[in-house]
């Protein structure tokens, strides 16, 4: 009797056991599966500079690469500070994006001042990306050397809406930020270092009063495009940019 209790014991352990492996298996599975899944998401991002060459990358109006005053270094695309208002910018001549998610890393020189573009229009008519394209403000909050207004200010959408960030939470110039647009048409998010900035309704009726009675009034193309070249502006400022990527939204 005791050695039947005691197969019956071990029998009923060995059954435990397994069916204890094959739920953990099952367990690391679907762990496997969703790792899977966020891996074949992240497929769909495409990098618009991948550290070693700026493929794609020209001045904006030209056919020509990149000008001048942009080089690579050090795995990274970088202004040299010899643009300014009209002059100098850079856009990625590959494709246009109309609903996107962009990503990227930057660092900018004490008191600099840049910008990312999307929407990018090309056309003799306008001498620089801003005549159409929105801004995603990129700037040395603390250290820019003039008073600057909101619509001025870090992470906003220049000119348009003002952004929301604590000045505590800003990096110290020279230090790594990581900017992000999704741009739908129903939604446009901007985000600095996982902290969402700004949020708005592209051509809604507060977007057109802030364009037509704002800094973009005689500007009748400005932000018209439903889609565009990605641009970067060199504003006269040592700017650094990496891990730029997209994906259509």
């Amino acid at each position: 009797m005791k050695k039947l209790v005691m197969i019956f014991l071990m029998v009923a352990s060995f059954t435990a056991c397994k069916n204890a492996n094959e739920n953990k298996q099952s367990e690391n599975l679907d762990k496997e599966k969703s790792q899977n899944a966020t891996g074949e998401q992240q497929e769909e991002w495409q990098y618009l500079f991948d550290g070693a060459n700026a493929d794609g990358w020209r001045a904006y109006n030209s056919e020509d690469g990149l000008p001048e005053g942009w080089v690579i270094e050090g795995e990274t695309l970088k202004s040299l500070g010899q643009g300014g208002d009209i002059g100098g910018d850079i856009v990625y001549g590959k494709e246009e994006y109309g609903e996107f998610e962009l990503s990227l890393e930057w660092k900018i020189s004490e008191g600099g001042n840049s910008g990312i573009f999307y929407h990018v229009v090309e056309d003799e008519k306008y001498d620089a990306p801003y005549y159409v394209a929105p801004e995603y403000q990129i700037i040395d909050q603390k250290g820019f050397p003039d008073k600057l207004e909101p619509w001025q200010s870090i992470g906003g959408d220049y000119g348009m809406y003002n952004p929301e960030y604590k000045e505590e939470d800003l990096k110290e110039v020279g230090e790594w930020n990581t900017s992000r647009i999704t741009f739908t048409k129903d939604k446009v998010t901007y985000w600095l270092n996982g902290k969402k900035t700004v949020e708005f309704v592209p051509w809604s009726d507060d977007w057109e009063k802030r364009k037509t009675e704002g800094k973009w009034k005689d500007f009748p193309d400005y932000g018209t495009a439903r889609k565009g070249l990605i641009g970067l502006q060199d504003h006269g400022s040592f700017t650094w940019f990496k891990n730029i990527k997209i994906r259509k939204l």
